[in-house]
């Protein structure tokens, strides 16, 4: 699991490509160091696994390489990398760490692309103090963002501002621009895009229509109210009077 709080801005050394998959070798200092074997760190919000060797990863470089199969390649923005290109990097939290965004799987659901970009107020020596990108959103997960709510971004988490039905807006802050690739990113170029995992769980749980630990019997009971209940409404205001029954108490003789 990752925050979205973006620790490095790393770059991508070379791209081997092994048959339909890669392997990326990325510089990143801060992740690298200390990293381990099998560790996991988060590339531009795609969770990947560290596959150098103890004796490479002894080396101080500031390196380390990751495979990259092809599903990863399909759904991510992955594939367009290059050597030289910026990445966000982020190391896998640890339990017990405070959580400066929101829970993140490094689990890309889709990409999105940048529609606009449109500059803030500026402060006293013409520097913006912030900016407003819009995204476009696939329909597939567009279900899943409101107002106020948490998207991952090319592996930074972000509020979003405006949840539309085919885009949404985020508002970034001058760290932000000037420590993601955020900052740069270009008109038309790709984006990561991950969404809250707790949406999708609430989906999951309203969508089930089997209550646990009921019999067969009970859970296949009919939704609806039954007739002789309906009836009940259509009855008189004022019921007849009934042979030997006492109109004061209501009781019968």
């Amino acid at each position: 699991m990752f925050t979205g709080i973006i620790e490095e801005l790393g770059e991508v050394v070379s791209i081997e490509e092994i048959g339909d998959s890669s392997r990326i070798r990325l510089r990143g200092p801060v992740v690298r160091d200390g990293a381990r074997h099998g560790d996991s760190i988060a590339v531009n919000g795609v969770c990947l696994t560290v596959v150098d060797s103890p004796e490479q990863l002894a080396a101080e470089t500031g390196e380390f390489s990751a495979d990259v199969m092809a599903e990863t390649l399909h759904r991510s923005s992955l594939g367009e990398l290059k050597p030289g290109s910026p990445v966000n990097l982020e190391r896998a939290m640890a339990l017990g760490a405070r959580l400066g965004g929101h829970l993140v799987q490094g689990h890309v659901d889709a990409t999105g692309r940048l529609l606009s970009r449109e500059p803030g107020e500026r402060d006293a020596d013409g520097n913006l103090r912030w900016e407003v990108l819009r995204f476009s959103l696939p329909e597939s997960i567009s279900r899943y963002l409101v107002e106020k709510g948490s998207i991952t971004v090319d592996g930074v988490s972000l509020t979003v501002v405006e949840a539309a039905r085919d885009s949404f807006t985020v508002s970034l802050i001058p760290a932000t621009l000037a420590l993601t690739t955020l900052g740069t990113k270009g008109l038309g170029e790709s984006v990561n895009l991950e969404v809250d995992v707790l949406a999708k769980y609430v989906e999951r749980l309203l969508e089930s229509r089997t209550l646990p630990n009921l019999p067969t019997d009970l859970q296949n009971l009919p939704t609806d109210p039954p007739t002789n209940l309906q009836n009940l409404q259509n009855l008189p205001s004022e019921l007849p009077h009934l042979p030997g029954a006492d109109t004061t108490t209501g009781e019968t003789k």
